[in-house]
């Protein structure tokens, strides 16, 4: 038993004694496993920034993303073991050309407001995503569905009308791709591919997800949002499984300050916090039942801008391969963060669903040959002692992204001689940047949309809305367009990471690993679940 827990039960047994009216902290138990419940069924966790947006088809974070999953409900949901569970379809048929996809939709989803959840919601939703009035920095991800049209529309040369997607009455929707993608299910847990209510934005425009005016569908409906502060979300009693649903409150905190947030968890304000860089070894041994890491699938990398009118200095590919060279990714794992997270030679995550690791020459080498070869890059492009590169490396607000910056920054100021002067910024800003390009060496993390190699190589591709550094690269477009189709993409991915690793338009730096700090009476998180889409539906505290 921890000292937390044991204060805890101290206190209850102080009650009991001391009044009479406490019996028990449960006052019922699990319908499924039986374990008594906790009297208090609320859940309080951090967040590092506050999301851009919590309307399906403006969000672009994975936070949004998270409080996305509980305000709404896609097609389909995924189970802890990140298997695709029925969300508002109950299943789906496939033509035999696989082109077509019709869904069945359940009859008794329903929004908040008490209409029902039909498929022509779905097909706004899609519509509304894809359309040059709405301008969704995650429009592209309707484009990668391969959705009959999803170019044409994105580009404003046809309507949105025509995109493939049709409520063919209330309870059926058919899709209609250009391409067979194998993977398209598993795409449609994505927060794009929510419904979105109609009347509601109709009636308040840009206001409707504001408390009092947002219509969603999910397991939670919002009550409560004070920007840079906190996000409140209670049980909708209009989700068709409401009856199962044990949390009645999900609370997401802005917490900046990653030891300030461990602080406030060990004081027993959370019940989910991010462990600091570092302080994973220590936690793990001190709090074993609370302190977890598992892969995430999630990729942490530098970016460069690559832009024509962009600074000079990160043009030439021999000075970014020798800025990548000269960083030792296990110093940063090992040392820096400690948390379980892996060294990457590789965009694409190394646990990815059918994705064998290609050979890329770096990866074998020794620290000592990686520098020797990158400061011999650095003196044919015409840098050295008498000419020192200076550049500039912007990450948003972070103590992780700050010690991570900072080891890299001495890396390559004791290997190179570069000068590297860093700035964060606050996350809006900073996400403006990158997509301004006002930029030279950013920092950049993308989590999968899906779990296949695709999700990470896709931003390779030169029209990619997320290829911020704007590398293009035809060869790269191509082997990326014949793996949709492709039997074994395989090959096509190994090359597109050989590519990436000789033109370093990215750094690749670690592979994730999702390392929180979790109460001990939180029950139900989905530790298997490589994505780590967690849904607040299906966790509950048990009596301490």
């Amino acid at each position: 038993m921890t000292l937390r827990t044991k204060l805890l039960a101290s206190t209850a047994a102080l009650l009991i004694a001391g009044t009479g009216a406490v019996f028990a902290d449960a006052h019922a138990t699990h319908p499924e496993t039986g374990e008594p419940l906790a009297s208090d069924q609320t859940f309080v966790y951090r967040d590092l920034d506050e999301s851009p947006s919590i309307d399906p088809g403006l969000a672009e974070d994975s936070a949004g993303g998270d409080i996305l999953r509980d305000l709404f409900e896609g097609l389909y949901n995924q189970d802890p073991a990140g298997n695709l569970a029925p969300g508002v379809a109950l299943s789906h048929t496939v033509s035999d050309d696989n082109l077509v996809y019709t869904f069945t939709l359940r009859n008794d989803a329903k929004w908040s407001n008490g209409d029902t959840v039909t498929a022509g919601d779905f097909e706004y939703a899609w519509k509304r995503a894809a359309s040059p009035e709405l301008a969704s920095p995650y429009s592209w991800f309707i484009e990668i569905m391969a959705l009959e049209n999803a170019s044409e529309v994105i580009s404003g040369d046809v309507m949105p009308a025509d995109l493939g997607v049709t409520a063919i009455d209330d309870t059926t929707l058919e899709v209609r791709l250009t391409q067979p993608l194998p993977y398209f299910p598993l795409m449609l847990t994505h927060f794009t591919t929510f419904p979105v209510h109609q009347a509601t934005v109709d009636e308040f425009g840009s206001d409707w997800t504001k408390p009092g005016n947002m219509v969603s569908n999910g397991a939670y409906m919002l009550t409560e949002h004070v920007p840079q502060e906190k996000l409140v979300r209670a049980r909708n009693e209009m989700y068709w499984d409401n009856e199962n649903t044990i949390l009645e409150e999900v609370t997401s905190l802005v917490i900046s300050d990653e030891n300030v947030a461990l602080t406030r968890y060990l004081a027993g304000e959370l019940d989910r916090t991010h462990v600091p860089a570092g302080q994973f070894p220590r936690l793990s041994e001190e709090f074993p039942d609370q302190a977890v890491s598992v892969p995430e699938a999630c990729s942490y990398y530098y970016m460069f801008n690559l832009r024509d009118a962009a600074s000079e200095d990160v043009q030439d590919p021999n000075v970014r391969k020798a800025l990548s060279l000269a960083i030792d990714r296990d110093i940063i794992v090992e040392n820096v963060l400690a948390g379980g997270q892996k060294a990457a030679y590789t965009f694409t995550h190394w646990a990815t669903a059918g994705f064998e690791t290609p050979d890329i020459p770096m990866a074998t080498m020794t620290q000592e040959d990686r520098n020797a070869m990158a400061a011999e890059l650095m003196a044919e492009a015409g840098y050295g002692a008498d000419n020192p590169l200076e550049i500039d490396l912007v990450y948003n607000t972070s103590e992780s992204h700050k010690s991570v910056a900072v080891a890299v920054s001495q890396m390559w100021k004791q290997t190179l001689g570069v000068e590297t002067v860093l700035a964060n910024q606050e996350w809006q800003t900073f996400l403006e940047a990158r997509s301004n390009g006002d930029y030279e060496v950013a920092r950049g993390g993308w989590c999968a949309d899906y779990n296949e190699a695709s999700t990470f190589l896709d931003l390779m591709q030169s029209e990619s809305g997320y290829n911020d550094s704007k590398y293009v690269n035809s060869e790269v477009d191509a082997l990326l367009e014949e793996a949709k189709t492709s039997d074994n993409a395989q090959a096509n991915y190994d090359r597109v990471e050989e590519f990436i690793a000789q033109d370093t338009p990215i750094i690749p730096i670690y592979h994730y690993a999702s390392v929180y700090m979790y109460a001990e009476n939180l029950e139900g998180w989905p530790f298997e679940n490589f994505q780590q889409q967690w849904y607040s539906k299906d966790l509950f505290k048990i009596a301490e």
